[in-house]
């Protein structure tokens, strides 16, 4: 199992299988399952207690064939380079099949978000971009939120990043607060890609949003922002998972209650409008949309058999490994998978770049209608190479972003 739910594997294998399908050249494969470069930092900070801790933190960048790299920083105890590694190279294959002009790129910092105040929190993230600094840029690689970091961090490390550049570059990360050069609409753009590319399902199979039931594991910024959108627009959210309880309500959950039930009591369990059930047993739900929106490596040879579902929406990165894509596909289960699903983040990460090196922002309805315009297009191209190529959707998208990553490549050359 520990080897099941390695992710570095994970996108091997599917790197691997997708190549395999396209005849890829061998020399181009040996490029595009390597980083382009792996940073280690070890980072001292000074806590509030005036002791000194160092932690170590990682920025892998994987392809810079397309454009600069792009992709998230984390925050957690458990981050580990494989991680990172793996999460990097899936950014790659996501700016490819959104064909927006961005590499891949990833960053941790092994630590513990909670226990760590305001202000050690803010040294820690100046202290790791100084580290990482030469190596970052908006025409090098543009960091963006992730697992445990917010628009705060962001507004630090753009700060921070500025103040050696001696000038402000606001293009240096996305996802910051609007008042330092965020996107309108960059908060729901993952959820609303989901909901996005969940409507262009149901069409496909001839449902309507108001007849769709839909489980949701995650209450975050995705599986929140999902919940709340797909409910306004009419689908019945019958059940919603968190690390610490589950909810369930056949007729459908009242999502704005729900958020603010959790928003006094700190929990989602023992909501007035609906039964607190088993986390784990929730999973199995029986729904026609499951959206896994918390983590990697939910979906397994374990858990895939026993899901009771005709749709999968992939909010999170990673959260079905490849033995579990097997089962998916004899099972006939529609999988709209992670690199497509929850590629609205990066889009409208991308369309705030594109705002704050024009200095010229857009308002949030232009915002939404190019995020659609994107989605439903890669969507459709997702679709269309599954059925040419007879491939599961994964594969096929894949299959799309290795193409255009490989083709950059080739137009470019091999630099000597």
């Amino acid at each position: 199992m520990a080897k099941e739910l390695n992710p570095w594997l994970a996108a091997d294998a599917r790197f691997n299988e997708a190549a395999g399908r396209l005849n890829m050249d061998e020399g181009i494969r040996k490029i595009l399952r390597s980083p382009s470069r792996e940073i280690t930092v070890y980072v001292p900070v000074l806590l509030d207690d005036g002791r000194i801790e160092v932690f170590t933190g990682y920025r892998v960048q994987h392809s810079i064939a397309r454009g600069p790299g792009k992709g998230g920083i984390r925050y957690a105890p458990d981050v580990t380079l494989e991680e990172v590694r793996a999460l990097a190279s899936w950014m790659t294959w996501k700016c490819a099949v959104v064909n927006i002009p961005y590499g891949g790129a990833k960053g941790g910092v092994i630590c513990e978000p909670q226990i760590l105040s305001p202000g050690e929190l803010e040294r820690l993230t100046r202290r790791y971009t100084a580290e990482i600094i030469e190596f970052i840029g908006p025409e090098k690689d543009v960091p963006a939120p992730d697992m445990n970091t917010n628009e705060q961090v962001m507004a630090w490390l753009m700060d921070t990043y500025s103040m050696h550049m001696r000038q402000t570059v606001t293009g240096v990360v996305t996802g910051k607060p609007l008042d330092l050069g965020g996107s309108r609409g960059r908060p729901e753009a993952t959820g609303r890609g989901c909901m996005i590319v969940t409507l262009q399902a149901l069409e496909r199979f001839g449902m309507k949003p108001e007849e769709t039931s839909v489980v949701i594991q995650g209450f975050g910024n995705v599986g929140g922002m999902a919940a709340r959108l797909m409910s306004k627009r009419g689908f019945k959210i019958t059940g919603i998972i968190e690390w610490d309880a589950a909810v369930h309500n056949a007729k459908g959950l009242d999502i704005e209650a729900l958020m603010q039930h959790r928003k006094q009591t700190g929990s989602i369990a023992e909501f007035a409008g609906g039964d607190t059930i088993d986390r784990d047993e929730a999973l199995y739900l029986p729904c026609d949309v499951l959206l896994p929106a918390a983590k990697e490596g939910v979906i397994t040879s374990q858990t895939a058999p026993k899901l009771n579902c005709k749709i999968i929406c992939e909010g999170a990165n990673g959260p079905t490994t490849p033995p579990a894509d097997r089962i998916l596909a004899d099972k006939g289960v529609f999988v709209i998978p992670d690199i497509l699903a929850n590629a609205g983040g990066v889009t409208v990460s991308y369309f705030e770049w594109v705002q704050d090196r024009q200095g010229f922002f857009w308002n949030e309805d232009l915002v939404n209608t190019r995020l659609e315009e994107i989605m439903v297009n890669s969507f459709k191209d997702v679709v269309k190479y599954s059925e040419t190529h007879k491939a599961h959707n994964r594969l096929a998208a894949y299959m799309v972003a290795l193409d255009r990553v490989s083709f950059a490549i080739k137009l470019r050359g091999l630099y000597a």
